[in-house]
């Protein structure tokens, strides 16, 4: 029986070979994946910003015969996925007594970390983990009404690990003086989830104007700062509750914070034992006896 083609691998596996328009396409068809290659080409188009033949090049380049037979693929990939839930629940243990709500909930978190694993590009990952490695860059980190705390554990665990890491203010009101500091050595971190901020786009486009490189922690939709982004992280986020769940990006943080550790260890452990000298003769933290 011939196996189907699973688009997203074939996307991973052209990585190295496409154009920057590829990506802005192949970036709206992984967005809300695979749901968003089934709209008409030209609103694909429109979403990447590109023309439609772009998108057949695309369709051609990952080995469909056009655009049609790209779109049968995914169709395919959907109707699979319908099915899931069916059997989902056959994963709860029977003995456990938790509440309907809570095990909707749970369900619900273990699909968006298995959906964003399954999107998330093996390449982008590595390319984040090289900027944040990189020394001689400085790294600024922000987010939004509810994702400032995943910039703020990020920042916790960064700062420790190599220097040169700030975490913006709060206040809008003072991001021009750190924009002062943005130039082509400098990182921005931003996280943006649906009720997309116009403040956090702002930010984002007179950083880029300055030349720093722009990082993009967002939902399964995108928020408008993708367009810009160098690189882009998608996470899901929707639950059954009024709030989204930010858990999945905070995956990807701890395994980026992982990754670069890994790769600067020697100085990363200097600088967690300078740090714990630090405590030890300050008496922070140290319980009196």
């Amino acid at each position: 029986m011939k196996q189907p083609r699973i688009v997203k691998d074939l996307i991973q596996d052209q990585t190295a070979s496409l154009t920057p328009a590829d990506r802005q396409v192949s970036d709206v068809l992984l967005r809300d994946y695979p749901v968003a290659g089934l709209k008409s080409i030209t609103k694909i188009a429109d979403a990447a910003g590109v023309s439609t033949p772009t998108v057949i090049r695309l369709a051609r380049k990952l080995g469909f015969e056009g655009f049609p037979e790209l779109q049968d693929a995914l169709r395919d990939e959907a109707s699979a996925r319908i099915k899931q839930p069916i059997r989902k629940h056959e994963r709860w243990p029977e003995e456990r007594g938790d509440s309907p709500r809570f095990r909707d909930f749970a369900e619900a978190v273990f699909d968006n970390l298995s959906a964003t694993i399954d999107r998330l590009d093996p390449a982008t990952f590595d390319k984040i983990a090289r900027v944040l490695n990189d020394r001689r860059r400085r790294i600024f980190l922000t987010g939004g009404r509810i994702t400032r705390s995943n910039a703020d554990y990020f920042y916790n665990h960064l700062q420790i690990i190599r220097p040169g890491v700030t975490l913006l203010s709060q206040s809008p009101n003072v991001w021009p003086q750190y924009l002062l500091d943005m130039n082509g050595r400098a990182v921005l971190i931003l996280f943006d989830v649906r009720r997309y901020e116009r403040d956090l786009a702002r930010l984002a486009q007179l950083a880029k104007d300055r030349g720093a490189v722009i990082i993009l922690f967002t939902d399964q939709w995108g928020s408008p700062i993708s367009k810009i982004a160098d690189h882009v992280v998608n996470a899901m986020i929707e639950v059954p509750s009024s709030w989204d769940s930010t858990i999945a990006i905070n995956l990807i943080i701890e395994a980026l914070i992982a990754e670069v550790q890994s790769r600067r260890w020697d100085a990363a452990k200097d600088r967690i034992e300078a740090l714990e000298d630090m405590f030890k003769s300050t008496r922070i933290f140290r319980k009196k006896p």
